[in-house]
């Protein structure tokens, strides 16, 4: 009886963070709309990811593009950066994803 508690008590409660609990997807695309910008929500940035796949028929590459809400909390990537985002819980009606790093950022003219 005593080996039955000891087996439940090791295990543990089932972990809270996200980076622990399965495998999450990651996608890299480019930030088409930040935060910065007047009438816009707050801590959401819009992540354009572009795929390049080959037609069945004619063998040609053609993109295609996907809009995705992320969830930026230090609000600190801006229009045209390349970043990271990771799939997470529903965060509201549209965001699905969370912005974890910046890729690359282009230089400012």
């Amino acid at each position: 009886m005593s080996e039955m508690s000891d087996a439940t008590q090791a295990k543990g409660p089932t972990p809270k963070n996200d980076e622990e609990r399965g495998n999450k997807r990651h996608l890299v695309g480019r930030v088409i709309s930040d935060t910065a910008s007047a009438g816009r929500a707050k801590k959401t940035v819009t992540v354009e990811v572009v795929r390049r796949l080959r037609d069945p028929i004619y063998g040609k590459y053609i993109k295609r593009r996907k809009r995705y809400h992320a969830h930026d909390e230090t609000e600190q990537f801006r229009t045209n950066d390349l970043i990271e985002i990771r799939e997470s819980r529903p965060l509201s009606a549209t965001k699905r994803w969370v912005a974890v790093r910046l890729v690359d950022r282009p230089e400012e003219v």
